[in-house]
């Protein structure tokens, strides 16, 4: 019997890196698995593989700072699978200097940057809860577990402004939906992944020189594999967390410990 054995998950940015580990990981623990993204030949192919493996999964196309795709993949899950018991709030991006390895300063981050890390990573947030809650509470109550990073908890963590501050912002989003929604039995939680080998943090790694000065932070002296962060958002849309609300996971080899 597996960890989410009948629960039906709803996952943004589930067509590569950690959403997609995401997605196999509840799929294989027994979930339903509804699961978005712009990448949508990515997305397919997930799906093409999952189902392959004899795993109940559907794919749609989710931009999340769309109010309307939102809705639209909640109905998916409501009308395909009769209800919702959790959303991952995987979707993200970071921008950084040209697009490479380097920390953006303050003043060369343009306008069109920040509002397009703050409109992905923070206001898909919002627009993911938003849209979720009504289906939460139509299931008698739900999780749901939000991915923000230790850049939303110090910043010497942080690439560039935009991403340590909307990286805070999910922090803050999840406790405040946490307080506001505890009486619907509706959770949710924040994790707060290190450094992790996905494609989202290759050009950062890319430069020996940068990522030997990375890794010199770690105490565990590594990057994550997706699966161990994976595993840490499936505790917390499990029923093993239902004493778990408005909590801040923290997986990062030992980074912000020190």
């Amino acid at each position: 019997m597996g960890r989410v054995d009948g629960k039906v998950v709803l996952i943004s940015g589930g067509a590569r890196g950690m959403g997609a580990e995401e997605v196999g990981l509840f799929a294989r623990e027994g979930a339903r698995v509804v699961f978005g993204d712009i990448l949508d030949d990515l997305g397919q192919q997930v799906e093409t593989e999952q189902r392959a493996l004899g795993h109940d999964v559907a794919y749609a196309h989710l931009d999340v700072t769309s109010e309307a795709d939102w809705q639209s993949i909640v109905a998916l899950a409501e009308e395909r699978y009769g209800l919702l018991d959790a959303l991952v709030n995987n979707a993200g991006i970071s921008i950084s200097a040209g697009g490479g390895a380097g920390n953006i300063a303050m003043e060369d981050t343009s306008v069109d940057d920040w509002d397009r890390v703050m409109d992905i990573n923070s206001k898909g947030v919002f627009l993911g809860t938003k849209a979720a809650i009504p289906a939460l509470r139509r299931a008698g109550g739900g999780s749901i577990v939000n991915i923000s990073s230790i850049a939303g908890m110090t910043g010497a963590w942080s690439r560039s402004h935009p991403y340590n501050a909307s990286k805070g912002a999910v922090r803050l989003f999840t406790k405040a939906t946490a307080i506001q929604h505890a009486a619907e039995g509706i959770r949710a939680n924040s994790v707060h992944p290190g450094p992790i080998m996905t494609p989202m943090s290759e050009s950062t790694y890319a430069d020996p020189e940068v990522a030997a000065q990375r890794l010199a932070l770690v105490p565990l002296g590594r990057r994550a594999h997706p699966i161990e962060v994976a595993y840490g958002v499936l505790y917390l849309a499990s029923d093993e967390a239902s004493f778990v609300t408005g909590a801040e996971l923290v997986i990062d080899g030992g980074c912000i410990a020190q």
